[in-house]
């Protein structure tokens, strides 16, 4: 059982417990000679109207992520300097899907990933906090008497929708439906508590603010969410047993309480996760510190604008909550940089015990935002074209650079001298280990990243997820494998023919040479595009790398014909090292074949996704 699921059980003990305590003071209450009151009907009708609301809330946020997901993450991407524009990128992103949360944990990709730095990332998480306050405005609606007509409605389009875009809008429709349904159950079963003098003088207590903080922050950390922790509060509100002066410190409290989430989430994650979810956490503090210490003035404020414009008491809980938040990526946008070193400065980066873990970008929490995971995963295919460029860059050179050919040339001493030093010997990121020590270790991390990404591909396969999502999955699986196919070429073929040319004893000619490392680097640059290329979701990369196919398949052509006339010349270097010189060349053209055959996949899985 990982963290998440025990988090989970914990989540709804604490729920039991917490409603248990009301049935018992209820119960107490009714001993003491106070009008008899169904505490089982209460108990009952509070659990199951949160939990509809709860799965209601899931509903729709996972309907908006499957409708908005797969544009969303090329937006986040694209996020420019601009504070501003980053403050409504992540205000706009946020309402769509309904979801701070996954904003958040795909803040922490891009950051790591280096799409975005951590500063520009701040700004993200002000607009998403600001995004996130639709859903109490949604809530304020009095929409529970057509609750049943939207789950009929959204369960319609959901069963009988030709297509995934109607399904997952029927999705979405009908979370909404059972989100009201779930605050229609939860309004009926407080209804008698109205005259209660027991509960009554309970929520008395939530007048002082310290009280009511304290509240929402630890019921909104149990069940984690905000939206929840709101939509009672508009509940207690509607039927009187809340004040909107009472109600405003628990709703401070709920802002404070979902960072739980984030939190959670950034648990035995990099130093870049960490920062995030705690700029999370002291934006809010920093919120309700300005905010706690006028709760009369502000409710003041509040209600004079309901005033004005006719509005009910769960518009003006609504509306203190949006307005919170506004106010709050108001008063800190200019500010982000500041925020941010001072982050940095709490936590520091640091060299830690497995920074060169192979896994980077694989997050188990985010399978269930099927887009997001899908994200995770090209990130990861990236970092794969990373290592592999690595390899390919340090495997040409045992074959260019060898001691003993030099120490045959001729030269002075010191230009012999010069050049063997000039011989890299040592793995270019991990000086510890020799140059083909370095290739080693690339190709077995090749082949753990492409066993934990086909994993992991398969766990997102497994969830609800649209046609075009499954397509991209195993489309990913195909492309891991022939990179996978890529790192053997170079450690299994490659490798064993640097010990084949060593042991001739003899160079390539001036001529083999040159035209071995022309095609090399032609090779590299492949294979650098294609990194880019799923760095950036950059399709004019990919048909670059397809375009450049048959030039070098025709290149290599040339230089064939080209040391075959050498051969027939009877040029000594070449006749020698005709072998080694064919097979390394005939290694170097399966790259570009297969280079060229991961970019058409990606292309075409990235086209149909865009239809």
């Amino acid at each position: 059982m990982d963290v998440k699921q025990v988090v989970g059980r914990v989540k709804w003990i604490m729920i039991f417990g917490l409603f248990s305590v009301v049935a018992v003071k209820t119960l107490y209450a009714d001993q003491r000679g106070e009008a008899p009151l169904s505490w089982k009907v209460l108990v009952f009708g509070m659990l199951g109207g949160l939990a509809f609301f709860l799965y209601g809330i899931e509903k729709m946020s996972v309907g908006m992520q499957k409708t908005a997901g797969n544009k969303m993450r090329t937006v986040l991407a694209a996020i420019t300097k601009n504070r501003l524009i980053a403050l409504g990128i992540g205000a706009g992103i946020t309402m769509l899907i309904q979801s701070s949360s996954a904003t958040t944990v795909m803040l922490v990709s891009f950051v790591q990933a280096g799409l975005m730095s951590f500063t520009q990332s701040l700004g993200v998480i002000l607009g998403a906090d600001i995004g996130t306050t639709i859903t109490a405005q949604l809530i304020a609606f009095k929409l529970t008497d057509y609750a049943l007509l939207m789950i009929a409605v959204g369960f319609g389009l959901y069963i009988f929708a030709g297509n995934d875009h109607n399904k997952n809008i029927g999705e979405m429709i009908l979370g909404f439906g059972i989100l009201f349904y779930g605050m229609k159950l939860m309004s009926d079963a407080m209804s008698p508590l109205r005259s209660h003098q027991g509960f009554v003088g309970m929520m008395a207590g939530l007048q002082d603010p310290l009280v009511g903080l304290l509240v929402g922050t630890l019921f909104t950390a149990v069940i984690q969410s905000s939206a929840a922790t709101i939509g009672v509060v508009i509940v207690l509100s509607q039927q009187g047993l809340l004040t909107l002066e009472a109600g405003i410190p628990v709703i401070f409290g709920a802002n404070i309480g979902t960072c739980i989430t984030a939190g959670l989430a950034a648990i035995g994650t990099t130093r870049e996760a960490k920062r995030v979810a705690l700029a999370h956490v002291l934006f809010k503090i920093f919120g309700v510190a300005l905010f706690i210490f006028w709760v009369p003035t502000y409710a003041g404020i509040i209600a004079e604008l309901a005033a004005r414009f006719d509005s009910d008491i769960a518009r003006q809980i609504a509306n203190a909550h949006a307005i919170f938040n506004i106010s709050l990526a108001v008063a800190c946008i200019p500010f982000t940089p500041l925020f941010a070193h001072l982050i940095e400065r709490m936590l520091p980066a640091r060299e830690v015990a497995g920074a060169g873990a192979p896994v980077w970008h694989l997050d188990e929490s985010s399978i269930s935002s099927p887009a997001l995971a899908i994200d995770l995963a090209r990130r990861e295919i990236s970092r794969i074209a990373g290592i592999l460029s690595q390899m390919l860059r340090a495997a040409i050179i045992p074959f260019m650079s060898d001691e003993k050919l030099i120490r045959k040339e001729g030269l002075t001493r010191e230009e012999t001298e010069l050049l063997i030093r000039e011989i890299p010997t040592r793995d270019r990121d991990n000086p510890r280990l020799t140059l083909l020590e370095g290739i080693d270790r690339r190709e077995e991390e090749i082949d753990f990243l492409d066993e934990k990404l086909r994993d992991y591909l398969i766990q997102i396969a497994r969830r609800s997820i649209s046609e075009d999502q499954a397509g991209e999955i195993y489309g990913m699986v195909s492309i891991a494998n022939d990179m996978e196919r890529i790192g053997d070429l170079i450690h299994r073929n490659m490798l064993p023919l640097i010990a084949k040319k060593k042991k001739l004893e003899i160079d390539f000619s001036d001529e083999g040479k040159e035209e071995i490392l022309i095609y090399h680097q032609k090779v590299c640059r492949q294979i650098e595009l294609l990194q880019e290329a799923f760095a950036e979701t950059n399709l004019d990369k990919a048909r670059a790398i397809m375009a450049s196919e048959r030039k070098y398949l025709d290149l290599e052509d040339q230089y064939r014909a080209r040391h075959l006339e050498r051969i027939r010349q009877q040029h000594k270097k070449s006749v020698e090292t005709h072998e080694v010189h064919m097979e390394l060349m005939d290694l170097l053209k399966q790259i570009v074949v297969y280079s060229s055959n991961i970019a058409g996949t990606f292309l075409m899985k990235r086209q149909a996704n865009q239809k």
